[in-house]
């Protein structure tokens, strides 16, 4: 039985399959872990390593670009030879190892490998188990990448309340612990679930090709996948400043005093991404689905294409309000970059959680997890990217600074716009359901 074949399970998870929980909370913890530590990275370094700030942005970009590189490979492993099953257990539990490494400062450095080389087995092959979830004419597929992602930002809203905290108060390497903690919670639910799951389809080569042959349809959809996740690459160097240089100006350039004897903490910022996420997510659904049912439907492109333009808007404003307080010499109110997270996010809505579905619901059948590995790897470069953006914090004003990322995010929004102009046919292409899918 393909995956496409598997027959939808029943559930009291909003109407969705069972398994679609278990991945939910299994990717909830896993990005707490994940977040956690990410939230600890950047201060780790400058405040407790006494590492050059140029040079941890670097550190940053680079090991934040690997956690999205060895996917490319892990999927490719998980879909020829491990399985996804066996994949998620082994990656888990090596990030989970990981992530207690970083409790200790001599195995700083072979700790971010442990966690990213665990990663690549674990990213795709989670994700690439929604699909065998639904049959291929399931209307509900579409929405379950929504709701997964959800459980991708809820993890990531609790990890810098919870690690942060433990951190700051306490010291960094509680805060690791913690994190280690939840990778070890996630494999749990993982484990405990997993007869909710779909069943491993056929993993030898010679049957993948024998039953789904790589004709020149299938290496045009791969070719036009590859096109959007090279635009994703430069949206990511704008994106990917959140845990970086956004975390430095929210310790160096906010005021955060909220009362005379109480200021925010400079992790918490970090959480109210996936704060928006998870409560703008339904309304988002709801909204797109009323515009369907009236015959409203904004191909998925132009979507992508109007959130990056929403994200570069909202570093331009950045820019200014950082600018201002420069030329006062003052520090900005901790109330702009709660309403800047807000814009953020709200763009951010527009392209990541529906450039994940667009890329599980075109995989050809027997590469899923490749196919899902492809869109990861575009946080690779893009990591790249938005670490060699970063090195230039400390040379350039924070408004300057602010300006150059806004228009790398805006480039991307109109390479999205184009490339909907110039291929937007290939969605029409695909079967009515999936058509259906990638306009929501």
């Amino acid at each position: 039985m393909s995956e496409a074949e598997v027959p939808a399970r029943e559930s009291n998870w909003f109407g969705h399959p069972a398994g679609l929980s278990i991945l939910f909370l299994t990717e909830m913890w896993e990005m707490f872990s994940f977040f956690g530590m990410r939230a600890l990275l950047v201060y780790y370094m400058t405040m407790h390593l006494r590492i050059g700030q140029e040079h941890a942005s670097l550190i940053y970009g680079v090991y934040a670009a690997f956690v999205y590189f060895t996917p490319v490979f892990g999927g490719i492993v998980a879909d020829r030879w491990l399985g996804k099953r066996n994949s998620v257990v082994i990656g888990g539990a090596t990030m989970a190892l990981g992530h207690f490494m970083m409790a200790s400062e001599p195995l700083f450095y072979p700790a971010l490998a442990t966690i990213a080389l665990g990663n690549g087995l674990f990213l795709p092959s989670l994700a690439s188990q929604i699909e065998g979830l639904y049959r291929h004419d399931d209307p509900r597929a579409g929405n379950a990448y929504n709701i997964y992602y959800i459980g991708i930002n809820l993890g990531a809203f609790l990890a810098p309340l919870v690690c942060g905290t433990l951190g700051e108060a306490f010291g960094w390497h509680w805060g690791f612990t913690a994190a280690g903690l939840g990778m070890l919670l996630s494999l749990v639910i993982y484990l405990g679930g997993s007869r909710y799951l779909p069943p491993e389809p056929v993993r030898s080569e010679a049957a993948i090709r024998t039953r789904h042959p790589v004709d020149r349809a299938v290496m045009q959809r791969f070719g036009f996948l590859i096109t959007v996740a090279a635009i994703v690459v430069v949206f990511r160097g704008a994106y990917e400043q959140v845990g970086n240089t956004i975390a430095l100006w929210a310790s160096e350039g906010v005021d955060r005093q909220v009362t005379a004897g109480w200021s925010i903490p400079m992790t918490w910022f970090q959480s109210l991404d996936s704060l928006v996420v998870f409560t703008a997510t339904p309304l988002l659904v709801i909204r797109w689905a009323r515009l369907a049912k009236r015959g409203i439907e904004t191909p998925w492109l132009k979507k992508m294409a109007f959130g990056a333009a929403v994200v570069g808007a909202s570093y331009l404003i950045l820019a200014a309000v950082a600018a201002w307080s420069e030329v006062h010499g003052t520090r900005a109110s901790w109330v702009w970059l709660l309403g800047w997270f807000i814009m953020m996010t709200l763009g951010e809505l527009y392209i990541l959680p529906i450039g994940l579905g667009l890329f599980g619901r075109m995989a050809p059948e027997g590469f899923r997890a490749t196919s899902i590995a492809t869109w990861f790897f575009a946080g690779f470069f893009g990591n790249l990217l938005a670490g060699a953006l970063g090195t230039l914090w400390s040379s350039l004003t924070h408004g300057w600074f602010f300006v150059l990322i806004g228009l790398v995010a805006g480039l991307a929004a109109a390479l999205l716009y184009i490339l909907g102009l110039r291929l937007g046919h290939v969605e029409t292409r695909e079967d009515a359901s999936a058509a259906m899918v990638l306009s929501r």
